[in-house]
């Protein structure tokens, strides 16, 4: 069987992509392989977690490249130089533009920490998802994988798992909880879904 060679693209910590390699080396992604973690900050943690599961790390620093549009170009050439299939935001801070969205049309995916279209778009990113839920007072939240595309968070929905938001909750709580109770399940279970079929085609 082809595995669909897929590169995830992290800024931090890496949680995601942490989730991702032992969901692989749990057998949940049979129809893909990450082979690349591209980075856009040099001192990344996600660069260690890469290196202890053998993933090969190429960082493209926002303050080396602090151009957006070259930083983008720079990361593309690296995609198709590598054979990458499939792309995985999992906490990528860049927000790439159309020749991306173009490039890699129904062969890319973002995780979000909320159920779109609730608390997304411009703005709308790790803790400040999470004080607005709070803010709002609303007692259901979640994540959501969807395709990227040209609108921030706009992309077709591909999976979405709703988490319960608690009396006593902080911002950092329940971003845990969200993370744990569902970006972890269900990011890994969007990537052998979209590697399924991309691997049909």
């Amino acid at each position: 069987m082809r595995k669909i060679r897929i590169a995830v693209l992290c800024s931090g910590g890496g949680t995601n992509f942490q989730a991702i390699m032992e969901a692989s080396r749990d057998g949940k992604i049979p129809h893909g392989e990450v082979v690349l973690t591209i980075v856009d900050h040099k001192d990344a943690y996600v660069i260690k977690r890469a290196e202890s599961f053998g993933v090969r790390t190429e960082v493209f620093d926002v303050k080396q490249y602090p151009d957006r549009i070259e930083r983008e170009q720079k990361i593309l050439d690296c995609l198709k130089k590598n054979n990458i299939e499939f792309v995985v935001f999992a906490g990528f801070m860049t927000v790439l533009g159309e020749k991306f969205v173009r490039a890699y049309e129904n062969r890319a995916i973002n995780v979000h920490p909320s159920l779109i279209p609730s608390f997304c778009g411009m703005g709308m990113y790790g803790l400040h998802v999470h004080e607005a839920v709070l803010a709002r007072g609303v007692k259901l939240t979640g994540a959501t994988v969807h395709y990227v595309n040209e609108i921030c968070d706009g992309g077709e929905i591909i999976l979405q798992k709703a988490v319960d938001v608690k009396d006593g909750d902080t911002p950092q709580l329940l971003q845990q909880r969200v993370m744990r109770e569902a970006e972890w399940i269900i990011l890994p279970q969007a990537i052998e879904i979209v590697c399924k079929k991309l691997s049909e085609d």
